[in-house]
């Protein structure tokens, strides 16, 4: 049961993305001409005929048979978050963890070996550490910035390369044109983490990746109120994934999540517009702080791949890393704990700025102000004035001593 767009891949150029955000699979003569999707709050559905609820049971991909697989509202979603990939088909999971896990399960069977992307998004690492080792298969993580290593690294029995561009702590990338071609000619399957970027600043499917995923709990909901994940590819492989993990493991997402994902979607290109204002004011701040050794952001010049940034993706706005100047790891928690406006707390792309402290997951002891990434905090700006973020940032950066 799919209405998705034949021509996938030209889609969001030839259809506008108010059109895709506000009508693409909306139809709304069906719903008593409601501006605004209804939510279709039920577990199953009924039918008159036999045959057609035998239909329903033999491909519940072909029609509504109970809302663990198909939903009209999460249909909706679905349509438009595929088209924002210019992939053939999405599904959305209940978290971006979720849709990690079916993406990579999916693809890989006993004996299999992956190549990841060193320091991978946390569940990513411990699937490919704790989970996958049960079933014999491993996994070998490189540094993914140079192509070379991809090549060095690939086994005979190697069946997927995952990939996180750019990563939410140092914002490394990876070439994905060039890891897409190495992939290719191996056969191996492609997968990439895009929750930085998200479909609007870089559409990783156009560039040969075989399935793009995201939190669609960060800029997709943007209001820090639900969870959700998205794995756009094609047709084939989506159908693939729905028969099984997708529907066995009961990971999709409920109707009222669906719900509030839409409604973020109303409003992400205004919502990544002003964060990207708002970041580029807050980063000219802190360059120029005597407090801050460095930042590191994607479309900063001084980023080391800052022309691949520029190359592949569209922009970058909302999370970027801080470097304090400091030898003290006392004064890292005094400058965050310092902040008056901006909170501590995990994630980002909601409406709230928040910073995380990198030494948080390290030990008092184990503390070394040389190694550089000890004294990292990462920043994400919301949706708040920038004066007004950097007025508390220059207040906490003043009592850090």
């Amino acid at each position: 049961m799919s209405s998705y767009p034949q021509d996938h891949k030209n889609y969001l150029n030839q259809h506008s993305l108010s059109f895709i955000l506000n009508e693409l699979g909306e139809e709304r003569e069906h719903y008593f001409n409601a501006v605004s999707a209804p939510i279709i709050q039920t577990s199953n559905f009924v039918f008159k005929k036999v045959d057609d609820l035998g239909k329903a049971l033999e491909d519940e991909m072909d029609g509504y048979l109970y809302s663990r697989g198909l939903n009209p509202t999460v249909e909706i979603l679905r349509k438009k978050l595929a088209a924002l990939d210019g992939a053939e088909d999405c599904l959305v999971f209940n978290s971006g963890a979720s849709a990690i896990f079916a993406g990579v399960f999916a693809n890989v069977r006993s004996g299999d070996h992956i190549v990841s992307v060193k320091a991978p998004y946390t569940w990513a690492q411990r699937m490919f550490d704790v989970i996958l080792p049960r079933f014999n298969i491993t996994t070998t993580y490189i540094d993914g910035t140079e192509i070379e290593n991809w090549n060095d690294a690939t086994q005979q029995n190697t069946t997927i390369y995952y990939l996180e561009s750019p990563n939410s702590w140092d914002f490394a990338l990876q070439d994905l044109q060039a890891v897409a071609r190495v992939a290719q000619a191996k056969k191996i399957t492609t997968i990439i983490d895009n929750s930085y970027c998200t479909p609007l600043y870089q559409r990783p499917i156009e560039m040969g990746i075989d399935l793009a995923l995201q939190t669609a709990t960060k800029y997709i909901g943007g209001h820090s109120d639900t969870l959700g994940g998205a794995l756009s590819g094609s047709r084939e492989m989506i159908k693939k994934i729905f028969d099984s993990e997708y529907l066995n493991i009961g990971s999709g997402i409920q109707p009222f999540n669906a719900w509030l994902l839409i409604r973020g979607l109303r409003t992400l290109p205004a919502r990544l517009e002003r964060i990207t204002k708002t970041t580029t004011e807050v980063l000219k701040f802190l360059k120029k702080h005597p407090k801050v050794e460095n930042v590191i952001f994607p479309f900063d010049e001084s980023f080391p791949q800052y022309e691949l940034a520029k190359r592949q993706m569209r922009g970058a706005c909302g999370l970027f890393t801080i470097i304090l100047k400091t030898r003290s790891r006392a004064e890292i928690v005094n400058f965050c704990e310092s902040l008056q406006h901006i909170m501590m707390a995990v994630s980002w792309g909601g409406h709230e700025s928040l910073v995380m402290p990198k030494c948080t997951g390290i030990k008092k002891e184990e503390f070394d102000p040389d190694n550089r990434e000890h004294r990292y905090v990462r920043m994400y700006v919301g949706l708040e004035e920038a004066s007004y973020l950097i007025d508390d940032l220059s207040q906490a950066l003043d009592k850090s001593n």
